[in-house]
């Protein structure tokens, strides 16, 4: 059996992600159980800068990357096929706004410390009520019964959404990955030194992880 750590550098809002993430998993099942995966979400902000009342999701995405309405529904098109492909089934139509996803991050990066089957379940449910649901990763009502149905503790959750606990350590985190040339998500680091980008088919995850299980982690990036 051969032990893989794997940093998933991601954001909530990110659908790209979403899509790698169940992309991720599907091959993590095909190589089980000669490898096995040590999971780690680590935080990236899409919009660091997000006003708290959000911005309308078409608006923001024509004036991002420079498009059309058309051009941004054929890229939700896109998407929602590479998401059914993987068994993540989008409704962009519910994604009505861009929202500021620094406390979502912050419950992440607690729920790392209390399991990593607990903030996997807070992951992926942050995805589900985000791209399915259309809600906002920025309520802290949201996050609180997120963090409870993943097996968190509720009232703890909710002390730390109203205080700045685990702030500086997500910013630090964010600036380790960024300062490592980390600029856009997904970013799939591997052992800590083979990275894959994007929401790449599962084929490719698949092939990679079998490649690279065993090999010894780098130092270069201490999580």
């Amino acid at each position: 059996m051969n032990n893989l750590r794997i940093d998933f550098v991601s954001d909530v809002s990110c659908p790209w992600c979403a899509v790698g993430l169940s992309s991720l998993q599907t091959a993590m099942e095909r190589v089980a159980p000669d490898v096995q995966v040590d999971l780690h979400f680590q935080p990236f902000e899409l919009n660091p800068d997000m006003v708290p009342e959000g911005e309308d999701s078409i608006e923001h995405l024509k004036r991002k990357y420079g498009i059309d309405e058309s051009q941004v529904r054929a890229n939700g098109e896109v998407l929602r096929q590479r998401g059914e492909a993987v068994g993540f089934p989008f409704n962009l139509d519910m994604r009505k706004r861009v929202w500021n996803t620094f406390d979502a991050h912050r419950l992440l990066h607690w729920a790392e410390l209390e399991g990593a089957d607990k903030q996997l379940a807070l992951k992926k449910a942050l995805f589900k009520a985000y791209f399915l649901d259309g809600l906002s990763p920025a309520d802290h009502e949201l996050l609180v019964r997120l963090a409870a149905e993943a097996g968190l503790d509720a009232e703890r959750a909710r002390a730390i959404l109203t205080s700045d606990e685990y702030a500086d350590e997500v910013r630090a985190t964010e600036r380790m990955f960024t300062q490592a040339g980390i600029h856009s998500v997904p970013a799939i680091i591997l052992n800590r030194q083979h990275l894959i980008s994007g929401g790449q088919p599962p084929e490719v995850f698949e092939r990679a992880l079998r490649q690279i299980a065993g090999a010894q982690p780098s130092s270069v990036m201490e999580a």
